[in-house]
């Protein structure tokens, strides 16, 4: 592959005379040169001459000498010769502002009747102007006998992903599936969440890895691991041209902050946490919990939502909502089921990320 280089001979750096290989697909004129305000790259000399156009297009892996670099208003320090960072972080992107829905829904043991549901609010949500909906953990089904999710999970998971795809492709939304049985290889489900985007297709698929086995202070218990089969990779971050990096989990990972650093450290710009939350735990830790990811993260969070009552024993909280990276509360869904809708702004994220840098100042990544 062709290269371009960009000569530094500036003292600050290691060796006198460093270059940063890139493909020189990523320049508009791979020998063109404009002056760039030393102030980008914290060194003293007034000008340095960087190529004409970085990072239009993104490549897998971009090798950077050691120093300090603003890209995209956001510094790196790399403590080796050479180091790669995912071309994820050269964020010359063209994500709009957009609307985005997190649906709450009392999903029951009748497939047909939540993908009904499901679908009414869907509707509702893009008559509103959403472009990315989000549906609760369990939409399609949640039973009074867990055993019941084993027997029907083949049917369930084929009719979710028909069900997905067509309201994807109806609709012309990017929608997210968050948690549905999938059969695995050892008797179990995984409990997975599927991003499609409006074309209808997979662009994203996580297996949630932190089941919810616990004795819950007000009597109930809880053994998600007695039906579930645990995924063992962490959650993938999708990179929308339009809708931004997305980053997806499941429910009860809310509470592994390292999960979402993991999202974070890949790109991430919106964090997806459908959920299906218990009223006794959500009434003191849900909103607090997604208000975290939000702030320690920098990142948008859309976390769709069950409610109320499913059967004698399973209550859930409800408060489908949408926390913008500051970890103010844009749209709340409330206790009934519902839609809560509120915008994704670029702008508004670039300036969180301006304001309170923490990202740039980790220490241990």
């Amino acid at each position: 592959m062709p290269y371009g280089f960009i000569l530094d001979p500036y003292p600050l750096f290691p060796h006198p005379c460093s270059f940063i290989p890139v493909p020189s697909s990523l320049f508009l004129h791979p020998c063109s040169f404009i002056p760039v305000p030393s102030s980008l790259f914290l060194h003293p000399c007034s000008f340095i001459p960087v190529s004409y156009f970085l990072f239009l297009i993104p490549c897998s892996f971009i090798p950077i000498p050691y120093s300090l670099f603003l890209i995209d208003s956001s510094f790196f320090l790399l403590p080796s010769s050479f180091f790669l960072l995912p071309s994820s972080f050269f964020l010359f992107s063209s994500m709009k502002s957009y609307l985005a829905a997190a649906i709450q829904m009392t999903s029951v043991p009748d497939v047909d009747k939540n993908l009904t549901q499901a679908e009414e609010f869907i509707d509702l949500a893009v008559r509103r102007g959403a472009e990315l909906v989000g549906l609760p953990e369990n939409f399609a089904f949640m039973g009074d006998d867990e055993g019941e999710k084993l027997t029907k999970a083949d049917s369930i998971a084929s009719l979710c992903e028909k069900f997905l795809k067509t309201m994807a492709q109806r609709y012309q939304i990017a929608i997210v599936g968050g948690g549905f049985p999938v059969p695995s290889d050892n008797g179990k489900v995984y409990n997975t969440c599927l991003l499609i985007d409006k074309n209808g297709v997979e662009v994203a698929r996580y297996e949630k890895v932190h089941l919810f086995d616990v004795n819950v202070p007000d009597g109930n218990t809880y053994q998600e691991s007695s039906t579930v089969k645990a995924g063992t990779e962490l959650p993938p971050v999708y990179a929308s041209e339009e809708l931004g990096k997305i980053g997806l989990s499941v429910c009860y990972d809310v509470r592994f902050p390292e999960l979402y650093r993991s999202l974070s450290h890949q790109g991430a710009e919106i964090l997806l946490v459908p959920a299906a939350f218990t009223a006794y735990t959500g009434k003191d830790h849900w909103k607090v919990l997604l208000q975290a990811r939000a702030i320690e993260n920098t990142c948008y969070v859309i976390a769709p939502a069950q409610t109320g009552r499913h059967n004698g024993l399973r209550q859930t909280h409800g408060h489908a909502m949408i926390i913008d990276p500051w970890g103010v509360i844009l749209a709340d869904a409330g206790d009934r089921p519902g839609v809560a809708i509120a915008e994704i702004d670029p702008n508004r994220l670039t300036q969180v990320r301006r304001q309170m840098p923490s990202l740039q100042h980790r220490v241990f990544v």
